[in-house]
């Protein structure tokens, strides 16, 4: 999780200047929550919502690369995961051209 902290940190030595990650599990309560204000019905997770976007990306023509660097992937074997909505004959991801 990659979300910084409004609290900023000082290093005395060098001067730099930094914020602390915020933990995950706020994230998660504030997704949560959100869901729930807006009545969703079904299961909504960040990792779900992870999952979607990087769906989403792929199927309005997104690089591989591109989508793997936005999930932090190491290995691009790990985003060709994401790439299932491409094999789905007629149904999986469309050409601009074809909303003309």
């Amino acid at each position: 999780m990659g979300l910084p902290q409004e609290n900023r940190w000082r290093n005395q030595k060098t001067g730099e200047e930094g914020r602390h990650h915020v933990d995950e599990s706020v994230l998660q309560k504030a997704f949560k929550e959100a869901v729930r204000k807006a009545g969703l019905l079904k299961r909504a997770t960040c990792h779900r919502l992870r999952h979607s976007s990087a769906t989403h990306l792929l199927e309005h023509g997104y690089g591989i690369r591109t989508v793997q660097e936005l999930l932090g992937h190491n290995d691009v074997r790990t985003t060709m995961i994401y790439t299932h909505v491409l094999n789905r004959g007629g149904r999986g991801v469309k050409s601009p051209a074809d909303t003309l």
